[in-house]
């Protein structure tokens, strides 16, 4: 009587490896590039939340936006990074720069790994996006 044996053999298991391999390597990049797309789709959504914030900050000050802070002071008007929540890891830091009748909102990544080609993010009191990164143009960092 024949025993049969079960389970597999050193061949079928490399060629199992293989498999998965090459698939991870193919998936693995996509899904970084998704993730560090939804980390700066949070950084927009910020700083247009910010933005909105500053014209708050402006119809109750005389018309103005100087003295507009981020943080967590009494002052403050807004978080001071990304996301907005001081309990969860901070992946962009917020900072706005005003005078009288102008700013300039940046939010710029706070770890390498954060960054993807757009890099720094910047908005202005007249609606202008910016992007400094390595992308190709502005307008595909805030698709």
């Amino acid at each position: 009587m024949k025993v049969k044996q079960m389970g597999f053999t050193l061949v079928e298991l490399l060629i199992a490896l293989t498999i998965v391999g090459i698939l991870t390597s193919i998936a693995y990049p996509h899904y970084v590039q998704y993730i560090q797309k939804a980390k700066r789709a949070e950084a927009q959504a910020t700083l247009f939340s910010l933005a909105s914030a500053m014209e708050q900050w402006r119809l109750e000050n005389n018309n103005e936006y100087t003295n507009a802070t981020l943080g967590s002071g009494a002052s403050a008007i807004f978080a001071n990074q990304v996301p907005v929540n001081s309990s969860a890891t901070k992946t962009y830091s917020l900072s706005v720069v005003a005078d009288k009748t102008t700013y300039t909102l940046t939010a710029t990544p706070v770890l390498p790994q954060d960054a993807d080609e757009c890099g720094t993010l910047t908005l202005n009191s007249t609606g202008i996006k910016g992007a400094k990164g390595v992308a190709p143009d502005t307008q595909h960092c805030w698709e």
